[in-house]
């Protein structure tokens, strides 16, 4: 795998942040969307929802069919809640996801395709980050993707941001300078984000920035005024992601933190002092958020063709569409406990389990597999 050196000076663009930007601040309410850049939170309306679907040329052809059940089921559950457009590797590829779609009973007028060669499936790390700019068009913020710190293949997955703003026409932002995967960030939509240090400032990822620095790159290009960062940890091979923070915490509502009580927290892996950072969280206005509390599975992982993952799955890693919510499933006494959890903070949107235990394996769930397209205004 290839490992490019950091770069060896800073550029232009983030000296300017550092200097004059960085003396900017947010004094009311809303002022998020007079900055370059202002990113909705997931519950805001969408125009359609990405996919990148399973194939076979990186990890081979049981690696794609042991998936592609589970990229049919959100495709179904999806075009009743808005488009889906799917990113495929090759028009070989479309005539295959085309064929399965229909033989599962897809209607696929809501259903549009993308060839881009791919390395993997994870278009909310890879993928495009809309934005609204200052005058609330919509663009693509197209940040670096390096595999989770040259943890493993990017190049291809790279190329995504482009390829989706040229086919929409939108007007890309090249952010390729920083590091920054959709999953590793939590963002309200009124100000506030929440993440790792872990999975955002490491030795492959963000290393020559500080972290006033960072933050003002996030400030200008996605609206936000506050930041509650968790230190995570270094997930080593186990968890290349180093702690996403769509693992364990989410803005279900711009008000409300879905993550999991105090001991399941522990298990996943976090430390007592980042449990009660995120526990103390509140907004921009100092107004702490609600918290709704999943549990994780009650048994260790099994996958369908009977791997013991040896862990627990996580329900946290759910996905909001438009009228639907997608929550992993794991074939689990507690997946209908947490389907009813979330069915209750969703009133107006109805819960589909979506079967993970596959992809689950290979370290990831619904909310890591999707990326939203904010409805233009």
């Amino acid at each position: 795998m290839p490992t490019p050196p950091l770069p060896a000076a800073r550029p232009a663009w983030l000296a300017l942040a550092a200097g004059a930007l960085f003396a900017a601040a947010l004094g009311q309410p809303g002022a998020a969307r007079a900055q370059s850049g202002y990113m909705p939170d997931e519950t805001a309306r969408h125009d359609a929802t990405w996919l990148q679907w399973p194939h076979a040329n990186t990890y081979g052809r049981a690696y794609r069919d042991r998936l592609d059940p589970t990229w049919v089921a959100m495709t179904r559950a999806l075009i009743a809640s808005e488009r889906v457009h799917i990113v495929v590797y090759d028009a070989g590829e479309q005539a295959r996801v085309r064929k399965l779609l229909g033989a599962a009973g897809v209607a696929l007028d809501r259903v549009s395709f993308l060839i881009r060669p791919t390395d993997d499936v994870w278009v909310r790390d890879n993928g495009p980050l809309f934005v609204y700019d200052r005058n609330d068009r919509l663009a693509i913020g197209d940040w670096g993707f390096n595999g989770w710190g040259l943890d493993a293949p990017y190049r291809k997955d790279d190329t995504v941001p482009a390829a989706v703003a040229q086919r929409l026409g939108l007007p890309r932002i090249d952010l390729n300078d920083v590091v920054l995967e959709g999953g590793a960030i939590e963002v309200d939509g009124r100000g506030t984000l929440l993440a790792t240090r872990s999975s955002t400032r490491e030795p492959q990822r963000n290393a020559e920035l500080s972290e006033a620095e960072l933050e003002q790159v996030l400030r200008d290009q996605l609206g936000v005024e506050k930041f509650i960062w968790l230190d995570g940890k270094d997930g080593g091979k186990e968890d290349i992601t180093d702690m996403h923070v769509d693992g364990f915490a989410r803005f279900g509502l711009p008000d409300t933190i879905v993550t999991m009580n105090r001991a399941d927290l522990r298990e996943w892996g976090l430390s007592g002092a980042d449990i009660e950072r995120l526990y103390a969280a509140s907004d921009v206005d100092g107004k702490p958020y609600r918290f709704v509390q999943l549990p994780l599975t009650a048994n260790d992982v099994v996958t369908e063709y009977g791997y013991a993952l040896g862990y627990k799955g996580s329900y946290v890693n759910f996905y909001v569409g438009n009228t639907v919510v997608l929550m992993p499933e794991y074939k689990d006494p507690n997946d209908a406990k947490a389907k009813a959890i979330l069915q209750r903070a969703f009133p107006g949107r109805t819960v589909i389990g979506i079967d993970v235990r596959n992809l689950y394996r290979n370290g990831g769930m619904v909310h890591c597999v999707t990326q939203q397209q904010p409805a233009a205004m």
